[in-house]
């Protein structure tokens, strides 16, 4: 039987009209952010890789993908507004086809501070790479990188070991690593090819030591060139670091797609069985739906529709707990189970949250949360109604739920709210945002007002008069903070997302990640920790 159709109620309006003229601004900034993560180095740089033969990071990957493959690469705006790289960091990374099958596909930016590592790029990698394990993603890691940036050494060497931990537990799962080093791999960069379970090096390019000429006269006396040191041909000859030698860099790629090739084929959990059909309303029109600013409501369910296969889905429980949508439905033909926010959280939505997921656990069904909360709901009464235990019982749900959470933040991310959607912290396997939405302990009016709250508490417990205009000004100031830390572009720029997304491009991102996490299979336990009833 199939699901019911979702009849829209949604009209165009001059109000919608002005959401959306608002919503294209932040698109716009979205392009212009988009567009400098781009940036692959200065023009000399890029030119001396052009004269030596070599393709650059982009390149690289838009050459071992198969052809017409999408990609959706991550974290494209990692230590965005920051000073030490270009957005992004010194690395491209993301999922795409190679030989038929998903792959994560890492890419250094040797033309931007030779590919070296600054933090923004060590928390990218470290996600990439838990993303990988995460999906039993084989990896190819192209790498031309000198190593820790050195004047930010002290952020990033006690955790930038964890990339190394990280390709050999994914070996031991049998998700292997193929490294194709294109440059120098340099210090720390030598353990990426030398813990890899595959390693391809190009002739005359590829030089991997752990410590360069300069550095092993220092500290040996020892004089020695390049090449005999840690070049291609020697490694491929003598040493046996390098498993396959390229001739140059368009040979690397063609060995790296074979090696892919003769992979064990992935033990996917489900493959739709046949071609959907796309939802019965205008993607353009969820910009003009979801509204710019997160303080105003709209209904979760016109968002629903217009990403769902054939805009159908069967809502559970529609009539109780109202301010948590819960459905199941397809998208690009993957099942998924679907947990919205269309309000405040109260102990019955709450209850219905952690129903729904122990329902999707038996099914095996992965969950979408689509977040738009300002947290649980408080005052005596909720409070007296047991708030905090049946809040507590979704979070459980949450934490101790194994089949796969995908988190899209399209509006307002506060407080318990946040935990309770699956947010970063709750580790689902990809969280992406929209351009307007907002992520904090509590909005910045509220906040503000807690603050005065307190302070005049505080002057009235003193016996002090209250400073009315000290106080306007500290509101006013902390309203700004809020604002500036708590909108999506500082966000992403901290890797609390996985990336900032068009809202009209919803549902292909979603398809690519309810394919992806389909790679594996998926066996939930449906075990829970103590239900406080």
């Amino acid at each position: 039987m199939r699901m019911p159709v979702f009849k829209s109620r949604w009209q165009p309006n001059e109000s919608s009209r002005q959401q959306a003229a608002q919503m294209q601004q932040l698109l716009d900034e979205l392009q212009k952010h988009y567009n400098s993560c781009l940036f692959q180095g200065e023009e000399k740089h890029i030119q001396k890789a052009r004269k030596q033969g070599k393709l650059l990071a982009r390149e690289r990957i838009e050459y071992v993908l198969d052809e017409g493959s999408p990609f959706l690469e991550l974290l494209p705006l990692a230590g965005l507004g920051g000073k030490s790289s270009s957005p992004g960091g010194t690395t491209v990374g993301g999922i795409g086809c190679v030989c038929g099958r998903w792959v994560m596909v890492i890419s250094n930016v040797g033309t931007e501070k030779g590919g070296a590592i600054d933090l923004p790029t060590l928390q990218k990698s470290l996600r990439l790479n838990e993303i990988a394990r995460e999906n039993e993603l084989p990896v190819i890691n192209f790498v031309e990188s000198g190593g820790a940036n050195l004047p930010e050494q002290a952020k990033i060497f006690n955790y930038g070991g964890a990339i190394f931990r990280e390709i050999t537990q994914r070996s031991k799962m049998g998700i292997p690593t193929i490294s194709v080093v294109m440059g120098n791999a340099t210090a720390g960069g030598a353990y990426v090819p030398g813990m890899s379970d595959y390693t391809i090096f190009v002739r005359e390019r590829a030089k991997v030591f752990l410590a360069g000429p300069p550095l092993v006269k220092m500290a040996t006396g020892e004089v020695v060139d390049e090449e005999s040191l840690g070049g291609a041909e020697m490694h491929a000859t003598q040493s046996g670091v390098a498993d396959f030698l390229a001739d140059n860099e368009l040979d690397a790629i063609r060995l790296a797609r074979e090696i892919v090739g003769q992979l064990r084929p992935p033990r996917t959990h489900f493959t739709p069985k046949h071609t959907p059909l796309p939802p019965r309303y205008a993607a353009d029109e969820i910009v003009q739906i979801v509204p710019p600013d997160p303080k105003h409501p709209f209904d979760i369910r016109e968002l629903i529709a217009r990403i769902v296969d054939d805009s159908r889905f069967l809502e559970f429980k529609p009539l109780w707990g109202r301010t948590l949508v819960t459905a199941w439905a397809e998208i690009h033909g993957y099942p998924v189970g679907i947990i919205a926010n269309n309000g405040v959280l109260f102990s019955d939505s709450a209850n219905k949250g952690a129903h729904f997921i122990e329902l999707c656990n038996r099914q095996e069904k992965p969950i979408l949360f689509l977040q738009n909360i300002t947290g649980f709901m408080v005052g005596k009464q909720y409070e007296q109604e047991g708030i905090i235990k049946h809040g507590a019982k979704l979070i459980n749900a949450v934490s101790n739920s194994e089949v796969p959470h995908i988190t899209l933040m399209v509006g307002a991310s506060y407080g318990a709210g946040n935990y309770a959607m699956a947010g970063r912290a709750y580790r689902p396997r990809f969280l992406f945002s929209y351009p307007n939405s907002r992520i904090a302990v509590m909005g910045p009016d509220q906040l503000a007002g807690v603050m005065e709250i307190v302070q005049r508490q505080s002057a009235a417990k003193a016996g002090i008069p209250f400073d009315e205009q000290q106080a306007a000004m500290l509101r006013q100031h902390l309203m700004q903070e809020i604002e500036k830390t708590s909108n999506a572009w500082y966000s992403t720029a901290q890797v609390w997302d996985d990336g900032v997304i068009d809202p009209r491009l919803t549902r292909d991102y979603l398809g690519i990640c309810l394919s992806v996490v389909n790679n594996a299979p998926i066996r939930p336990s449906n075990t829970y920790g103590v239900f406080r009833m």
